[in-house]
């Protein structure tokens, strides 16, 4: 695990926003014990002929991916209905269901309209019901989205199926590698290209309002960071000095970035103003100090540094001033992530060969272990503060993970063909 990344010169060979399918498998290696039974029935389709997206599959396998719910299997459903009055309870009762989920995809000139409604199956009502209109190209957007309303109306959270995701791929090609730059729904459907490069691409990160993603390159033969917004694929360089530019950090307000420069000698921390390109220095030490980190309010900095002789976790005041140590268990703390309420730190844990994810309490500082991996990297918490998505590898080879905040659900998650590594969960 290097405490500081090296200094790698990427020859970019082109940025596009093209679409790509989708080669991701996820895997629940372990779900929640109290899972709730749930069946999401094939939707009617009414007057709709090729769509071009199974939206109750699409739901179907993001509640079951979730690890909170157990989807019954379309073959042992006792029907298929569509509308509230054909809807036996008793059948699905008798099959231990606790919930269920019925709709209809109806096409209009071009248009789909999909409904569809949630019943408590014991209860024999109805818990939510919803009707939306949808392009044939949100259709899989449509689809996320009932999977977040019904996530949220049977567990009190938000859903974050609608979410996106930021990663580094890696592929051979012949002798070179092919790294990109990617973004894509949480499922790894609709993979977009931000950036391609016959050396690596690093430190995604994203605007809070998730149009814009600032990164690292030196295709200029020197390191700099750049900011690149998605609808466009316009981008600019903002961060272009003598050493290191490197580990760019939104702030909350998306008016500034906390970055790491060299050009003073040792890597320090620095605010870039991105208004008027203005730089603040926070940190002055004869250490590396590096990864930063906002928290949500904006008012404190997380970063690694190394001062205390091995790489461990700090804060500070994001307008400066004195520094305190967080970690302290463990000979290796780094790469930090708030959740999205403050109350949480993910981070980087090492003991002796070993680096997993832990989340650090920090109202209490107790630090808990959530992986078991021996090389887990780059933690990310979702939005709704649930899920930590970490890069992973074993056997040489590079994926995702996702980890609960409790620890009681994981997921693995492997791009076929590509190693993955340095994921950023969108806001």
């Amino acid at each position: 695990m290097n405490f500081v990344r090296k200094i790698l010169l990427i020859g970019l060979v082109g940025f596009s926003m093209q679409t790509s399918h989708a080669e991701m498998t996820i895997e629940i290696t372990e779900g929640i014990e109290s899972a709730l039974p749930i069946s999401i029935v094939p939707f009617a389709m009414q007057g709709a002929s090729g769509v071009p997206v199974d939206v109750s599959f699409v739901v179907d396998a993001d509640l079951a991916r979730s690890g909170y719910f157990k989807t019954l299997d379309k073959q042992s459903m006792p029907g298929r209905p569509s509308t509230p009055e054909a809807v036996q309870f008793k059948d699905w009762q008798a099959l231990g269901q606790n919930y269920m989920v019925i709709g209809q995809v109806t096409e209009d000139h071009g248009q789909y309209n999909v409904q569809f409604q949630l019943f408590d199956v014991y209860k024999g009502e109805q818990l939510m019901g919803y009707r939306m209109t949808s392009s044939a190209d949100e259709l899989r957007r449509t689809a996320h989205h009932i999977s977040d309303l019904i996530f949220e109306k049977l567990t009190g959270k938000k859903g974050v199926f609608s979410g996106r995701i930021a990663y580094i791929t890696s592929s051979r090609q012949g002798k070179q590698s092919n790294y990109k730059l990617q973004i894509s729904d949480a499922d790894g459907f609709n993979a977009q290209n931000i950036a391609s490069s016959y050396e690596p691409l690093m430190s995604p990160a994203w605007s809070p309002d998730g149009r814009k993603i600032a990164y690292v390159s030196f295709e200029k033969k020197v390191a700099s960071i750049y900011i690149q917004t998605l609808a466009t694929g316009e981008r600019v360089s903002v961060a272009e000095f003598p050493g290191i530019n490197g580990a760019p950090s939104w702030s909350p307000d998306g008016g500034k970035l906390a970055i790491t420069l060299s050009k003073d000698g040792n890597p320090d921390i620095f605010i870039l103003n991105l208004v008027n390109r203005s730089l603040t220095k926070l940190t002055k030490s004869m250490a590396i100090d590096t990864e930063p980190t906002w928290s949500p309010d904006g008012n404190s900095i997380v970063f690694t540094s190394d001062r205390g002789g091995k790489p461990q976790l700090y804060i500070m005041s994001s307008q400066g001033g004195e520094e305190k140590r967080l970690t302290f268990s463990g000979n290796y703390n780094a790469r930090a992530s708030f959740s999205p309420d403050g109350r949480s730190l993910a981070m980087v844990h090492g003991n002796g060969s070993d680096f997993r994810i832990a989340v650090m309490d920090m109202a209490t500082k107790s630090v808990t272990v959530l992986t078991d991996g021996r090389s887990d990297e780059s933690p990310s918490f979702a939005p709704n503060g649930s899920l930590i998505l970490y890069a992973s590898r074993k056997g040489g080879s590079g994926y995702l993970s996702a980890v609960s905040l409790d620890g009681k659900m994981q997921q693995k998650l492997v791009f076929n063909g590509s190693e993955i590594r340095e994921p950023a969960w969108s806001p």
